[in-house]
């Protein structure tokens, strides 16, 4: 028997009283008042809020999930569910359950990404090729990926539930990008909306949902994007003509528990609550579907022209919005879409291209550079691509995130060197990953190309036959290039160095030199990985009275002890190795580096470069990417360095004639001249030498005050 079930709280002090939990039938009808069941003595309440009606398949999945919490827990967990907002709005409730005044949630996730950018995952329009694509995403790595990501917020991801895909309304068919030319297309308020109809050409007006119904009417906006439930439930069908199923974009709803609640309960029942709301999203989600046939049939009815995108008009509004992931892949996430971009290749057959693998830190603490080894890698693969490929192939780019750690890193090259359609590698920034990679590299013979690290025993003693090749600097040139700036500051320096290979490398070296002309370091302060209190290294610093100090460490490391030198106000030239580069540190530590002298080495850079390719480079990274000025192309040297790796790669591929590896190292090492946007390699590499740079691409940079790297001039050897 079908019955609509509806579970009401008539107070918080009639805990006792819970409205009857019903089947999971679907009907139109109003919803029906029943006897509360009683609740167990001791039981402990969980209070489930959310905004969706009573009438809805979102509703009678929360309504099933408390029944079968209270049945599995044999009554002692109790869930009382709150629809249509009974609670307060998707924002309130969501800070509620920040603060752990709300036990359950579920909110749309284009409301979630105000506090979670990243969950603008699924707006992204046309981006998964079927339905069961996302599904697969959102249920595997991806989803978690994302889910994982609330806890900084306060709050357990745990499942995705959906309110349907969307699809487009007009008063003409809308069948290709070039139908929307100059329509005013209502939005909700949202950047990457405003891009999806600005590619389409049309005019992108953000409305209030619930002001949508009027708009149309008054002919304020032409069309809009629903899923089918919300254009039946505010009669958008009534004053539209046509509908196509387009099912571009997804309305998800993110299932979630207060952290501050979930942390408190024992784990029995942690487990409960987690696998019983994820037991039952391919029901909610089968429901939901079941449901649209009928809003379908109403919609028709209507008198609604109702169209479906065939394959080739769906592939044509995914070439206008290809652009949108890559322009989001900051705020969603290059780790996220990098792990769905994997998976999404390997489920396609058909095709013969060669693979390039990146393996970079897309999630820790130097993501910009991985970010931009990405574009230059990419724009690099669209140059070659567009002319032809190469030995008549697609290049393919697939990326790997190492997490900063060597053994994910070797990890992830060993999986590399596992498929016989990758040719190579590029890799880069923190050398204890790359050294464990390059012994894969070794063992496997794909070649590793580095795109960003310094250490200076990575290279081979004899690197003829060595399948490791650098566009990068080699600390042996950095240290006297450094030395000379730091004894431009004085005769008494000091040095901040993380434990590692690379950081006690540096010391070593420098100190060599220092040595070398009568001087030596007045304080050698080696710090930790992780290490966030400096303020006794400021103070050792101050009371030494050294004169400069040299820094070589992360992002993470460079930010705490900025931020200890301008509290203290301790007015010390800081000359720092570039690993401070590798993520937005301006952006993180503007205040704080207002008050410090700062300067870094660098290998490349956009402003006022004239070298053609280098201009070239960056007109293509501003028109893709969204940016406006070279100023404001973050990580300059890693878009560069893998950007040059990727044409030197090609190249090397022509000259071999495969990808077989020996032929491919052998191939690098025999390299014509090449006009890259670093340098002019002539060659790049040769039997002897696996390094492409030398002292002419250094440089000593600082921060503008709009952030961007700009060179100094170039020191003068010390005496």
């Amino acid at each position: 028997m079908l019955r609509n079930p509806v579970v009401v709280v008539i107070g918080l002090m009639l805990l006792a009283a819970l409205a009857l939990v019903g089947s999971m039938g679907y009907r139109a009808g109003p919803a029906a008042d029943a006897p509360a069941p009683t609740v167990e003595p001791g039981a402990r309440i969980l209070r489930f809020g959310y905004n969706i009606p009573e009438d809805s398949a979102l509703h009678l999945a929360s309504v099933r999930f408390a029944e079968e919490v209270a049945t599995r827990s044999k009554g002692r967990v109790q869930v009382q569910v709150f629809p249509a907002q009974q609670l307060g709005t998707d924002d309130q409730m969501l800070e509620m359950a920040r603060r752990g005044e709300l036990d359950i949630v579920l909110i749309p996730t284009a409301k979630v990404s105000v506090a979670e950018p990243a969950m603008q995952y699924a707006d992204l329009p046309f981006y998964f090729p079927t339905r069961e694509a996302l599904y697969w995403m959102l249920d595997g790595e991806p989803g978690q990926m994302l889910l994982d990501k609330l806890r900084a917020i306060d709050l357990v991801g745990v499942t995705f539930w959906e309110n349907g895909f969307k699809h487009f309304t007009g008063n003409r068919p809308l069948r290709s990008p070039e139908d929307f030319a100059g329509l005013d297309v209502r939005i909700m308020k949202s950047r990457m909306l405003m891009e999806q109809f600005q590619a389409f050409g049309a005019h992108a007006i953000p409305i209030d949902f619930h002001a949508t119904r009027q708009a149309l009417l008054d002919g304020a906006v032409d069309a809009q994007e629903n899923p089918l439930v919300a254009i039946v439930s505010m009669g958008l069908h009534e004053v539209q003509t046509h509908l196509t199923l387009s099912s571009h974009g997804y309305l998800g709803y993110v299932f979630m528990i207060s952290s501050k609640v979930f942390d408190g309960l024992p784990a029995d029942v942690q487990d409960l609550l987690l696998n019983t709301a994820r037991e039952l999203t391919p029901w909610e989600r089968d429901e939901t579907h079941r449901r649209e046939q009928t809003l379908l049939d109403t919609i028709r009815r209507a008198g609604v022209t109702v169209d479906e995108l065939n394959a080739d008009e769906r592939a044509r509004f995914a070439t206008a919005t290809a652009h949108i992931p890559e322009r989001f892949e900051d705020v969603i996430g290059a780790d996220i879409l990098a792990r769905t971009e994997e998976l999404l290749d390997a489920a396609k057959t058909g095709g013969e291209r060669i693979v390039i693998g990146l393996d970079a830190d897309l999630s820790r603490e130097c993501v910009a550079a991985g970010l931009g080894f990405r574009r230059g890698a990419r724009l690099a693969i669209d140059e070659i691509n567009a002319a032809g490929g190469v030995l008549g192939k697609p290049l393919k780019l697939i990326t790997r995130n190492h997490h900063a750690q060597p053994t994910a890193g070797a990890a992830n090259f060993d999986h590399f060197a596992s498929r016989p359609d990758v040719a190579a590698v590029i890799t880069g920034v923190q050398s204890g990953v790359v050294m464990a990679q390059a012994e894969v590299a070794r063992r496997t013979g794909l070649p590793l190309l580095a795109a960003w690290s310094a250490e200076a025993l990575l290279m081979a003693e004899a690197p003829a036959g060595d399948p490791v090749f650098r566009v990068s600097a080699n600390d042996t040139l950095v240290a006297p290039y450094l030395a000379d700036h730091l004894l431009s500051k004085g005769p008494r320096p000091a040095i901040v160095f993380e434990n590692s290979v690379w950081g006690r490398g540096n010391l070593d070296a420098m100190r060599g030199l220092l040595r070398a002309r009568g001087l030596d370091f007045q304080l050698a302060l080696a710090i930790n990985r992780g290490d966030e209190n400096f303020t006794a290294i400021v103070q050792q610093l101050a009371a030494t009275g050294v004169d400069s100090v040299l820094f070589v460490a992360t992002p993470h490391a460079g930010g705490h002890f900025v931020r200890a030198l301008a509290a203290q106000g301790l007015a010390l030239p800081v000359v720092s190795h570039w690993g401070i580069s590798c993520d937005d540190f301006w952006k993180q530590h503007r205040e704080a580096l207002a008050k410090v002298d700062l300067s870094f080495f660098q290998t490349f850079s956009f402003i006022d470069n004239p070298r053609l390719p280098a201009r070239r480079l960056a007109g293509a990274y501003m028109a893709r990417y969204g940016v406006d000025n070279v100023r404001a192309i973050p990580v300059p040297q890693a878009v560069a360095h893998a950007y040059d790796l990727v044409h030197l790669l090609a190249l090397a591929i022509e000259r071999a004639g495969s990808t077989e590896r020996v032929a491919l190292r052998q191939a690098l090492e025999q390299l014509p001249p090449h006009e890259g946007a670093v340098r002019h390699y002539a060659p790049a590499f040769s039997p002897e030498r696996h390094d492409a740079l030398d002292t002419r691409d250094f440089r000593i940079a600082q921060f503008a005050d709009d952030g961007a790297i700009v060179e100094l001039p170039r020191p003068k050897a010390a005496p």
